[in-house]
């Protein structure tokens, strides 16, 4: 046996076990960091080619191991905005100069802009509902802005959807001439059945609208009644009307005939009115909800859309979608998070911040929502703890300590045997 190279051995498992140490050191120092996933070190041996007449001694490589795939416990807290992920997935962050980075340390924090930040800088990242409902870029984290909230800043939202439901009663009888249909809005007009609502303009401004139900006729063979619907803007109720509404004879913002069969259900596809909100947008008022059958007249409806208002309080549901609740009560969609996964998340690249980027052993990052395949869901109010286990640690430190004892005697060994075999030619 090469002298040499026993002492290259001793050094190769002293390195070794200082690796092993290095993690064990790590993992301690950040067994209280929120989202960290410890490191652990593998050996393999190295072995050296040699002779059938003299064994040469090899060594050990050692490769730095992240349980990242190990989840660690889920501890609630206070913050609404302190997220962790029951299950697999990272949430997607960037730093200050834009690059995208993946960590499942989620103790975020509003910034002076109202940005989402974590402990280590890192700023939360989502698809924004501004432009609609969004979609995940599946194979890249192209679309994602920074998550950002401003309690100051006030919104409103015009009214483009609603909806009626309920029933209209199949007892009442039909107007006859020389009354007409609310529709028409002449003086003459009568009804069966009335309420209001509110919309939003394009300002936040309510607009009160004037919604008539009219039942017109029974077929007498088929059973079937006809109901006139008309839309008005409540300003322009006449003095001591309400009609006509504005001009004589004008058109009503929107209106539509429903038809009822003899058992009281809708019949035909086109059962909604979509008229324009005075200084807003387009409403789609939908009626499918109605009946016809022998009770009185019971409806409810709502309306999107809300007044100028500030955000009160933020909530996040469990598919990632951050809602802004407002001072009038109101709901708005802000923001969804999405979730990065890759095939392998222990070949990750563990990088300072305790974030992670992918390397060519993990495999390439996949987006999508939480809740979506393997993906987990996020949960509002709570962190996930570090994945180390003390008492595993001060273990793998005693034995470390031992076998470096124990591979730097071996080298010791080699030294001494070296000076006796160059004492010799003395």
């Amino acid at each position: 046996m090469s002298l040499y190279g026993m002492m290259r051995t001793g050094v190769s498992g002293m390195n070794a076990q200082a690796n092993r140490l290095s993690t064990v050191a790590d993992n301690i120092a950040n067994s209280d960091t929120t989202g960290y996933k410890r490191a652990s070190v593998e050996f393999s041996s190295l072995v050296m080619p040699g002779t059938g007449a003299s064994y040469e001694s090899g060594g050990v490589n050692s490769t730095i191991r992240s349980a990242v795939s190990a989840p660690g416990v889920l501890r609630g807290t206070t913050s609404v905005s302190d997220l962790a992920i029951r299950g697999d997935g990272f949430f997607v962050v960037q730093d200050s100069s834009g690059t995208p980075f993946m960590t499942r340390a989620g103790s975020f924090v509003p910034d002076a802009q109202g940005r989402l930040v974590n402990a280590a800088g890192f700023q939360l990242m989502a698809y924004s509902y501004e432009n609609g409902v969004p979609a995940a870029t599946v194979n890249g984290f192209q679309g994602l802005v920074p998550v950002q909230i401003s309690d100051g800043k006030m919104t409103a939202t015009p009214s483009t959807s609603g909806t009626f439901s309920g029933n209209l009663p199949s007892g009442a009888n039909a107007i006859v001439a020389p009354a007409t249909a609310p529709s028409a809005n002449q003086a003459t007009a009568q009804y069966t059945n009335k309420s209001s609502m509110v919309a939003y303009d394009n300002l936040g401004n309510k607009v009160m609208l004037d919604v008539y139900f009219t039942k017109t006729g029974v077929n007498a063979t088929t059973g079937e009644a006809t109901w006139d619907v008309a839309v008005f803007d409540q300003s322009k109720a006449a003095a001591g009307g309400p009609f006509p509404y504005g001009a004589a004879g004008s058109s009503p913002l929107g209106s539509t005939t429903l038809t009822f069969d003899n058992m009281g259900k809708l019949t035909g596809t086109n059962n909604n009115v979509t008229f324009t909100v005075p200084g807003g947008q387009s409403l789609k008022l939908d009626l499918k909800g109605l009946s016809q059958i022998g009770a009185g007249y019971t409806v409810t409806g709502q309306v999107n859309g809300n007044a100028p208002s500030n955000i009160e309080k933020v909530q996040i549901g469990k598919d990632g979608t951050i809602y802004a609740q407002y001072q009038d009560g109101s709901t708005k969609a802000l923001y969804k998070i999405p979730l990065a996964q890759v095939p392998s998340p222990d070949r990750l690249l563990q990088q300072s911040g305790n974030v992670f980027t992918q390397s060519p052993d993990s495999g390439e990052v996949q987006i999508g929502f939480p809740g979506e395949g393997k993906r987990g869901e996020v949960v509002s109010g709570a962190l996930e703890n570090s994945n180390v286990d003390i008492a595993e640690e001060l273990t793998s430190m005693i034995s470390s300590q031992r076998s470096y004892t124990a591979n730097s005697k071996v080298f010791q060994t080699g030294s001494e045997l070296m000076d006796i075999l160059v004492n010799l030619k003395r």
